[in-house]
């Protein structure tokens, strides 16, 4: 799906947080401002996934009343969650895409992202620990525990090779990444979306 050329986005946020709440029956999102000094700041979208759903659709709203759709995104193919994903803003315009390359993904975890004008590629920062990530995915039983490894991922723009978003997995409690934007031409929406996917989708 194609995406009207932009300059810089309308929506551009240089940093932000994802905080994971885990429940019974449900994945919950929550993406916070990080202020200038790194603390957090005003809660910017709240998103929900029913853990035992297809993992073909999460919509985030602005909070967890949930009573104003922000954006969303959306697998092109049910049935085939390798064709890629599309970000929609609230109105369902196309604003973004992403895509897991699975063939480099078998060791590395490779991603692909982009919008009007922009096309990164984003891959697993430590080789070393991606490769013993995938060990414990085969692992039986413990394969379902989650994921005790600090991981990161960097995102470059395919031209140029300058960095576009950088997410952090941080040590805590339950799960909180750290995205910092370093291009403005990539929208928050976008960018938060691919923040959430890089968590519920990673075993995609």
């Amino acid at each position: 799906m194609t995406v009207p050329p932009q300059g810089p986005a309308p929506m551009y946020v240089p940093a932000f947080s994802m905080k994971q709440r885990i429940t019974m029956m449900a994945n919950k999102y929550e993406l916070i401002t990080t202020n200038p000094d790194g603390t957090d700041g005003p809660l910017l979208a709240f998103a929900q996934q029913k853990r035992m759903a297809f993992k073909e659709e999460v919509t985030f709203y602005a909070d967890d009343t949930k009573s104003q759709v922000v954006f969303s995104f959306k697998a092109r193919k049910r049935l085939d969650l390798g064709s890629g994903y599309d970000v929609f803003d609230a109105g369902g315009q196309a604003i973004g895409w992403f895509k897991k390359e699975f063939g480099k993904s078998l060791l590395r975890s490779s991603w692909q992202l982009g919008t009007a004008g922009l096309q990164t590629n984003g891959t697993e920062r430590n080789p070393t620990i991606a490769i013993v990530r995938r060990l414990w995915e085969f692992v039986p039983f413990i394969g379902e525990i989650p994921l005790p490894f600090i991981f990161h991922f960097d995102f470059t723009e395919l031209e140029t090779g300058q960095p576009v978003l950088s997410v952090e997995r941080k040590v805590s409690v339950r799960d909180r990444y750290r995205a910092t934007v370093h291009d403005n031409r990539l929208d928050f929406r976008v960018a938060a979306a691919m923040t959430v996917a890089l968590d519920a989708l990673q075993s995609r």
